[in-house]
C-alpha cells in the first residue's frame, strides 16, 4: 500500500509555522557564529532499529529555508532500518543546515515512531483478513502527518475527520434517544456518498444497528466471547455490512480480537503509545 502525502499547499503552511515558532526572531546561535555564508555536508543517523517516516517532509522543512539544499534520501519511508544506518545526506548552506535541523528531525522522529509501532501491530495480524486502521486520537496540529505515519507502518486511515463519515458513537445515541432515532434522524440529511458507522455496546445495539441498516457496525470494548457471537450474528444477517472492533486494544490482544472475524480492528496505540525513534544529525 502506497502512503500518500499530503499536497505542498496544505504542507507548507504547516511547516512554516513550526519553523516560525522555532527560529523566532532569528537564530542567536548560528548568527553569532557566522561572518559569512558557508555550505558544508551532514549525514542523518538512525540511532535504534525502526521503520523510517517522514523524510520527504524533512526535506522540505530545509528548502523552505533555502531552495537550493540537498537532501537525498539513502533509504525510503517505510524501510526498516538496523541502528547506525546512514539514511540521508544533506549538503548546502550550513546557516539553513543548522536552522531546520530541530524542526525536520522532530517530525521524521515522531513520524518514524509512529510507524515503527503501527508495523508491529499489522505484523501481528498479517496473515489473518483483518486491517489495522488508526482513529482521531491524534496530536492537535499533527493529524494530516501522523496519519500519513499509519499509512507507512502498512496500515489504513479511519476517517480525517467529522466531516468524512457519519459515526454514532455513544453520546449521540443519548442525545437521539437510541441508535434507531439517531439513524433515522441523520439518514435524512446526510450528503451521498457518506456512509453510516455505530458503535454498539450489546448484543441488543447489534440487532438495532442491524435493523436500521447501518454500513459499519463498531463492536465496543466486548469480550472476545460476545464480539465472536456479534460477528456471527450480523454475517447471518447481512453480509454486506462491514465489522470493526475497537476499544483498548495492544498489541497482546490485537490478534485475538482479529480472530473472531472482524474486516476491521481500529485502535489509537500506534500513534498515542508510540515513541520517538532517534535519529541525528552529524556534519
Amino acid at each position: 500500500m502506497k502512503a500518500i502525502l499530503p499536497p505542498r499547499i496544505i504542507l507548507d503552511p504547516l511547516l512554516q509555522q513550526w519553523l516560525l515558532e522555532d527560529i523566532g526572531r532569528g537564530d542567536r546561535t548560528t548568527a553569532g557564529l557566522l561572518t559569512e555564508k558557508q555550505t558544508t555536508s551532514a549525514n542523518w543517523i538512525i540511532k535504534e532499529n525502526g521503520v523510517i517516516a517522514g523524510l520527504s517532509i524533512a526535506a522540505r522543512v530545509f528548502q523552505l529555508l533555502d531552495d537550493q539544499i540537498e537532501f537525498m534520501s539513502l533509504v525510503q519511508d517505510g524501510d526498516y532500518c538496523e541502528k547506525g544506518t546512514k539514511i540521508a545526506v544533506l549538503k548546502g548552506s550550513l546557516e539553513a543546515l543548522l536552522m531546520g535541523e530541530r524542526v525536520a528531525l522532530n517530525l521524521a522522529m515522531r513520524l518514524s515512531g509512529i510507524a515503527t509501532a503501527t508495523r508491529k501491530y499489522v505484523e501481528a495480524i498479517a496473515d489473518l483478513p483483518c486491517q489495522l486502521v488508526d482513529t482521531r486520537k491524534t496530536t492537535p496540529g499533527l493529524r494530516i502527518l501522523e496519519k500519513y505515519a499509519i499509512q507507512v507502518g502498512g496500515a489504513k486511515n479511519h476517517r480525517m475527520g467529522l466531516d468524512d463519515a457519519v459515526m454514532i458513537k455513544d453520546n449521540h445515541i443519548a442525545a437521539a434517544g437510541g441508535i434507531g432515532e439517531a439513524i433515522a434522524k441523520i439518514r435524512e440529511t446526510m450528503p451521498y456518498p457518506l456512509t453510516i458507522e455505530v458503535e454498539t455496546e450489546t448484543l441488543e445495539q447489534v440487532k438495532i444497528a442491524l435493523e436500521y441498516q447501518a454500513d459499519i457496525i463498531m463492536l465496543d470494548n466486548m469480550s472476545l466471547e460476545l464480539m465472536a457471537e456479534a460477528v456471527n450474528l450480523i454475517r447471518q444477517n447481512n453480509s454486506r455490512i462491514k465489522i470493526e472492533a475497537s476499544g483498548n486494544i495492544t498489541l497482546e490482544t490485537i490478534r485475538s480480537v482479529a480472530e473472531t472475524g472482524v474486516d476491521y480492528i481500529s485502535s489509537s496505540a500506534p500513534i498515542t503509545r508510540s515513541t520517538w525513534l532517534d535519529l541525528s544529525m552529524k556534519m
